[in-house]
């Protein structure tokens, strides 16, 4: 069973940074080259991806970034956005929950759950490891 999934920048950036591997965030990606997760993405997703991992604070290496969403884009799944007419506190969170909602069952992964609607296809890290277990 595979899962889609939409990943919010906060997982990636967790995911990159983290020392802890077997930090939620450091999982749910490896469970990405395992097949388990496919992820979902567009180009509006792919651009934030690379804008917030090449900030200099969080010293990333510019081949790592490329190699992680390189991955995201080989083993994933391009979507469009399905408008859901949701209020966001930052709108600029709108284009992960509603690429998700492109897929039926398809699922939202975010460190800032407040940030989306309170919906069962909002999840966090932990939560999402739960149900691929």
């Amino acid at each position: 069973m595979s899962l889609f999934v939409v990943f919010d920048t906060n997982v990636i950036v967790s995911a990159m940074v983290s020392p802890h591997p077997n930090a939620p965030t450091v999982q749910v990606l490896k469970a990405v080259t395992k097949g388990k997760i496919i992820p979902l993405y567009n180009e509006e997703i792919i651009a934030e991806y690379e804008d917030v991992l090449l900030r200099q604070r969080f010293h990333l290496l510019e081949k790592d970034v490329s190699n992680i969403i390189g991955s995201i884009i080989k083993l994933g799944v391009r979507v469009t956005r399905t408008e859901s007419g949701e209020q966001f506190p930052d709108l600029s969170d709108a284009k992960f929950y509603e690429s998700a909602l492109s897929i039926e069952g398809a699922y939202v992964v975010t460190g800032n759950t407040k940030h989306f609607p309170k919906n069962a296809i909002v999840l966090t890290p932990a939560e999402l490891l739960e149900i691929l277990r």
